[in-house]
């Protein structure tokens, strides 16, 4: 059985992103100077997004689309171009705070990839890395501090929902509007290459814009399967929910289980409500009225059909208790033949599986003769902030982050995600970028300057062509069928406060009904107490944001 390293297994959850799970809220600051009083959109005036102009660089082998297909690269681009004219810094000093998927980076006195990038920048950075497991907790401090003590930067991750976080933004952020909205943002060119999109699902904040988003692809929650076995097992292109069940019956036998799932992810429930059509948290209809997933018929055939996959015996018997690392390594030991991650776990899968399977993400099945969709990716994987300053110093920030937004392709994208050449890297025989012993541990993992500011993502495997090609492909099918959360980037008191917590109280329902500890009617108390709960009031507060902003 093959072990994976703590190094792999961190790259695939980093990658994977949109399959991280949302823990329960924190008790953070309410006081009255920290609160920020009203932050709906509801009858504010709203500042104009960034005007888009993408950034120059080399030209993709695989055509992106306007739906959302992205640009796919088959090999490293061979002549680099710049994309910042000078350096931004002023050889101050700024503080700067973020989330981390991988492990505590070396100090900067000793970390080469850390001083070559402060260089590059002409600052010199403090980076306070947060693991994942510790950023509510270390996030609720960080909101009861004056705002005289916050990080000049800091990154606000979108795998959880902080009481009061859009509050704590728009009392102690600088308000971004005058910088960025319309063609301000052309003193920035990197950061007007942000796709629109990204900024919409980021949101505004009472019609001002706070933050910088990090941009990701359409495909969210993806599953991810050993392709030879299911090929085997009989899928193919354009089958239903019947031929599913039928390739996971062959698929499982013995000790080895065609579908597999990790703690939180409700049996894949992602995807499977997905192939269902069933609303991806919020629909809204023609007149602007806001219908939940849960309230859909569609929710209990999705729930039902996931119960009857259980009930076959196709699942791995531990789906509700086994880790995110376990799960993973079951995949790659060939037990489990399929499993639930972010659409970007392709950049770890890939090179994990070399030599044990062939990885692909699956297509949606159909139901009753309706082609299923995809989970469509919130387009925002967090935002950056900034900590109320003077206006050079605002503009000094800016340009740094206007750096780190790079796009691929740039000496500058290269310097950020690789490092130094001969020192962090060598180049394959196509050129592209194969790390050292040292960048394995001085990396853009470790030092996540990717979670501050990144370009727009493209598709680009090193050493595998092939799956570039293959995931190129894939897109063309399934992002015309994606299901967004029309919720995305609108304000809700109730949610920010309780959406949580009630989101939660379901989980445990549609995972107890999965596994048949309880019965499927046990979906209609479930759903009755969770809008009683508040979710007939976020229905309501959403459907008077989207109101205003169209």
């Amino acid at each position: 059985m093959p072990r994976m390293s703590r190094r792999t297994l961190l790259r695939s959850i980093a990658a994977g992103g949109a399959a991280v799970s949302v823990p329960g809220l924190l008790s953070a600051c309410t006081s009255s100077d920290a609160a920020g009083g009203n932050v709906s959109n509801v009858g504010k005036k709203l500042a104009p997004w960034p005007t888009y102009r993408p950034a120059a660089g080399p030209t993709p082998d695989l055509a992106p689309t306007s739906a959302g297909v992205q640009a796919g690269f088959t090999a490293y681009p061979s002549n680099l171009t710049s994309s910042v004219a000078r350096t931004p810094g002023d050889g101050s000093t700024i503080k700067v705070m973020s989330v981390t998927f991988g492990t505590p980076p070396k100090s900067e006195a000793g970390n080469q990839y850390w001083k070559a990038v402060e260089k590059a920048l002409g600052v010199k950075i403090e980076y306070t890395v947060i693991p994942t497991d510790d950023y509510q907790a270390k996030m609720a401090t960080v909101m009861a501090q004056d705002s005289g003590s916050l990080p000049d930067i800091i990154n606000m991750f979108s795998g959880f929902v902080l009481p009061r976080e859009a509050q704590f933004v728009q009392a102690r952020a600088e308000d971004l509007t005058p910088y960025l909205s319309g063609d301000a943002v052309r003193a920035y060119p990197n950061l007007a290459g942000i796709p629109a999109q990204a900024w919409h699902d980021m949101g505004r904040i009472s019609g001002r814009i706070y933050g910088i988003p990090l941009e990701r692809p359409v495909p969210g929650s993806t599953l991810w399967i050993n392709q030879g076995e299911f090929t085997a097992a009989g899928m193919q292109d354009g089958w239903t929910s019947n031929d599913f069940t039928a390739v996971a019956k062959k698929a499982t036998s013995g000790k080895k289980y065609a579908l597999g799932s990790a703690k939180g992810s409700d049996f894949n429930y992602n995807v499977h409500s997905a192939a269902h059509n069933v609303p991806q948290g919020w629909a809204v209809d023609a007149k602007g009225a806001f219908h939940a997933g849960y309230a859909d018929e569609r929710f209990k055939a999705a729930v039902a059909y996931q119960a009857q996959l259980r009930k076959s015996g196709y699942y791995h018997p531990d789906s509700t208790s086994l880790s995110t690392s376990d799960a993973y390594t079951l995949m790659l030991n060939g037990t489990i033949g399929s499993l639930q991650n972010g659409f970007g776990n392709y950049t770890a899968v890939y090179p994990d599986s070399k030599g044990l399977l062939t990885p692909a993400p699956a297509l949606p099945y159909s139901v009753d003769g309706t082609p299923g969709g995809i989970v469509a990716a919130r387009r925002s994987f967090g935002y950056t902030i900034l900590k109320k300053a003077g206006k050079e110093r605002i503009q000094l920030l800016l340009r740094v982050l206007d750096y780190l937004a790079a796009p691929f392709g740039t000496k500058e994208y290269e310097l950020t995600h690789y490092g130094v050449e001969g020192v962090h890297f060598t180049r394959g025989k196509d050129g592209s970028p194969l790390p050292t012993k040292l960048g394995q541990v001085e990396n853009i993992t470790n030092l996540p300057f990717r979670y501050l500011a990144e370009g727009p993502q493209v598709l680009f495997l090193p050493g595998f062509p092939d799956a570039t090609k293959a995931l190129h492909a894939w897109q063309q099918k399934v992002v015309p069928v994606a299901i967004r959360d029309a919720s995305y980037g609108l304000q809700s008191a109730t949610f920010n406060s309780q959406g949580t917590t009630l989101k939660a109280d379901m989980d445990d329902t549609i995972t107890s009904v999965i596994a048949g500890r309880e019965p499927l009617s046990a979906l209609d108390g479930a759903i009755s107490k969770w809008r009683s709960g508040g979710g007939d009031r976020m229905a309501d507060e959403y459907a008077k944001e989207h109101a205003s902003n169209t």
